[in-house]
């Protein structure tokens, strides 16, 4: 949104005439400008398994590290996880990656950005969960500082947002439930469930 209204700003400028046609650029819109040169822009537009869209999510680059803005409408009310995947394809009816036995939706996204590393919550993709309200309107901001925009696109196979049907549990489970702790699927994914809708972040 910062760069589109950076180049808004130019475009103004050069299309007054008369004195001042020659507007030279602000610090604030070299700034714009330079971020949009960095990726500050990236965006995923999130799409049911039907190819109904969703919502859309955002990326930009702040002091902290990576802000997320993320927009939803149309789900029923409760919690949903949020994360981002580590592959750029959203294929509603797609096989896991070296699984070729198991298919579903969106699954040729891959695991969480970072699942080789680490085990979740400690993934570079896993973010806060997404609240939806009553009125299935479900809005986000969260800043990370676990990747930065270009990480997102730099890579041959991109990434992906996710949101799943169900809540995170950040593979919090207490001993009393588990006394062997969290087993390999909410290591995973915290139990987060099926795959409910998919962006390609470009």
């Amino acid at each position: 949104m910062a760069a589109a209204i950076g180049t808004t700003a130019l475009v103004l400028a050069g299309c007054g005439g008369g004195e001042g046609a020659g507007v030279e650029e602000t610090p604030a819109t070299a700034e714009t400008t330079a971020a949009a040169e960095a990726g500050a822009g990236s965006r995923a537009v999130l799409r049911d398994a039907e190819g109904a869209e969703v919502g859309s999510v955002s990326f930009s680059e702040v002091s902290a590290g990576t802000e997320v803005l993320v927009e939803v409408q149309g789900l029923e009310p409760g919690f949903y996880g949020l994360h981002v995947h580590a592959t750029g394809l959203c294929e509603p009816d797609s096989t896991a990656p070296g699984d070729p036995g198991t298919t579903g939706a969106f699954l040729s996204a891959g695991g969480h950005l970072g699942s080789a590393d680490a085990e979740h919550p400690e993934h570079a993709g896993d973010l806060p969960a997404l609240l939806v309200t009553e009125e299935g309107l479900g809005f986000l901001t969260a800043v990370t500082d676990r990747f930065g925009v270009q990480d997102l696109v730099s890579d041959e196979d991109g990434s992906a947002v996710m949101i799943h049907s169900g809540p995170d549990n950040y593979a919090n489970v207490p001993e009393r439930y588990a006394p062997d702790g969290p087993d390999e699927a909410t290591l995973g994914t915290g139990d987060a469930g099926a795959r409910l809708a998919c962006g390609v972040v470009e």
